[in-house]
């Protein structure tokens, strides 16, 4: 019964994982504004996470530590990102860090187009296109 016992309570001890990469401060401080280029800071830093959506957008290193605790819902422990800043002629012009702390929980709202199907039926939009047949456009 003793061994049952320590098995379930290793089972409900907490386990965590680590996502992502984000690169140290004695890589970040190799990188120089104003003279590094987005070629030179990924041959030094390395490849980012993510990067901006248009060609002069920021490098993104994101890392994220979450705990798993039995069989509740995983949470995020501690989160780091670095966002490198690009000018445009592909200079760094910045280096930002950001942790869990600064971030926002942000709502989204679920936009959905209108459609004109909302008040007809089925035989109405089965017949409403009868109208609207033109011969001459089949035959081409």
């Amino acid at each position: 019964m003793a061994i049952g016992l320590a098995a379930v309570l290793a089972g409900c001890s907490a386990s965590y994982r680590n996502h992502g990469y984000v690169p140290s401060e004695e890589l970040l401080a190799e990188v120089v504004p104003g003279v590094d280029t987005r070629d030179s800071v990924a041959e030094t830093i390395g490849a980012p996470t993510s990067s901006g959506v248009l060609n002069d957008g920021g490098y993104y290193y994101v890392a994220s530590r979450v705990r798993h605790y039995g069989a509740s819902k995983p949470k995020v422990v501690s989160r780091e990102l670095v966002a490198i800043n690009f000018d445009q002629s592909g200079t760094v012009s910045g280096i930002e860090r950001y942790g869990l702390e600064d971030g926002k929980a942000i709502p989204l709202e679920r936009r959905v187009t209108s459609s004109s199907i909302e008040n007809k039926t089925f035989l109405r939009q089965l017949l409403g296109n009868l109208g609207r047949f033109n011969p001459a456009t089949a035959i081409e």
